[in-house]
């Protein structure tokens, strides 16, 4: 609606605009023809009562008239290529868009009324969002299947030398592919919580809980682990019930412990719970070695990892940090990355306690 009314007055004041220099013209011209005739030309007023113009007259009719449509032509002109040229280079972009070229721009110039420059600006913008989004499930796709390689080629590669009796069919073989097959299974699960998440339709259960009692029971469940690689670990808890879907709460406590142990510097790993102005806040904090700025501000979206050169090394999916990402937006609320009073980096979860 808006568009059509800017469009709308942006007409109507230009055909004013001519109208009024037609009628100008036809005025000052009149005024002038008939100042010179009845100056230079006295025959003019010899016959009153004849009403057909004379050969001047006829000469300012013509003249007028031509004139006239020339500014009409020149001001339609104008206008049309004000109106049509942006509309017109949208048309063929969306046409090349259609045919899958997602790199495709209108364009318009300085001279371009308002809203059809923002519509220019608006399909410019939604087409580079497509272009983000082809772009971005084209990375998603390599990186599942980079993911999803690795493990299926070792079951495929233990099963097939179990079958052709290279390996024999001992039960520590069969937990080997067992531990393959519930990594797959993580993978799958992870993938799906965060595909939920960015659809807006991960499910959550939210109850009143007593959050510091979710958080014991996942640290003395990874606590073994943890310990096992150099970790000693520090609870602060806060008792107050908070609100919220507790099962998914411990699915982001695991993956940012985990993220710990594969990532951080052996040490003090501090785990704390807090209530405060109607927020809630869990964080996991360690002593280092801590994470660049730069990648600090993506760490939480899929597949984000730090040193190339440690991905053998550390292994992980680069999902756990975005599953926690995920949570805590499903909550109404915000994944933060900071620097920790540790020395080290802080992972922290923010949403409504109520």
């Amino acid at each position: 609606m808006k568009l059509n009314a800017g469009i709308s007055r942006q007409i109507s004041m230009s055909m004013a605009l001519v109208a009024l220099g037609i009628i100008l013209l036809v005025q000052i011209s009149s005024y002038a023809l008939y100042a010179w005739l009845l100056r230079y030309s006295p025959e003019f007023q010899s016959d009153p009562m004849d009403i057909w113009p004379t050969k001047e007259e006829t000469i300012w009719l013509v003249v007028t008239t031509l004139l006239s449509l020339a500014i009409a032509v020149l001001a339609a002109g104008k206008l049309s290529r004000r109106i049509l040229a942006p509309l017109n280079s949208v048309a063929e972009s969306l046409r090349q868009v259609a045919q899958g070229n997602l790199a495709a721009r209108a364009t318009s110039d300085e001279h371009a009324m308002g809203e059809t420059a923002q519509l220019v600006d608006d399909f410019n913008q939604m087409a580079a969002r497509l272009q983000d989004m082809a772009q971005h499930r084209a990375f998603w796709n390599a990186a599942i299947a980079h993911e999803l390689r690795t493990p299926v080629t070792i079951l495929r590669g233990r099963l097939q030398g179990i079958t052709e009796g290279v390996f024999a069919p001992e039960q520590s073989q069969f937990q080997s592919l067992l531990t393959q097959v519930e990594g797959l299974g993580r993978l799958i699960e992870d993938l799906r919580t965060v595909a939920l998440a960015e659809s807006g339709h991960l499910p959550l259960q939210r109850l009143s809980a007593d959050l510091a009692e979710e958080v014991s029971s996942v640290v003395q469940l990874a606590e073994p682990l943890l310990q096992a690689v150099g970790f000693q670990l520090q609870l602060q808890l806060c008792r107050e019930p908070v609100f919220c879907d507790p099962m998914r709460i411990r699915q982001a406590l695991l993956a940012l412990l985990e993220n710990a142990r594969k990532h951080a510097t052996p040490g003090i790993l501090r785990v704390s719970v807090s209530v405060a102005d109607g927020a809630c806040r869990l964080c996991v904090e360690d002593q280092g070695p801590g994470i660049d700025a730069a990648l600090a501000r993506n760490v939480f979206e899929a597949f984000q990892r730090g040193d190339q050169s440690m991905r053998s090394e550390t292994g992980g999916s680069g999902l756990g940090l975005a599953v926690v990402k995920a949570i805590a937006l499903a909550h109404g609320g915000m994944a933060i990355c900071r620097s920790s009073p540790l020395g080290g980096t802080a992972f922290e979860l923010n949403w409504p306690s109520t």
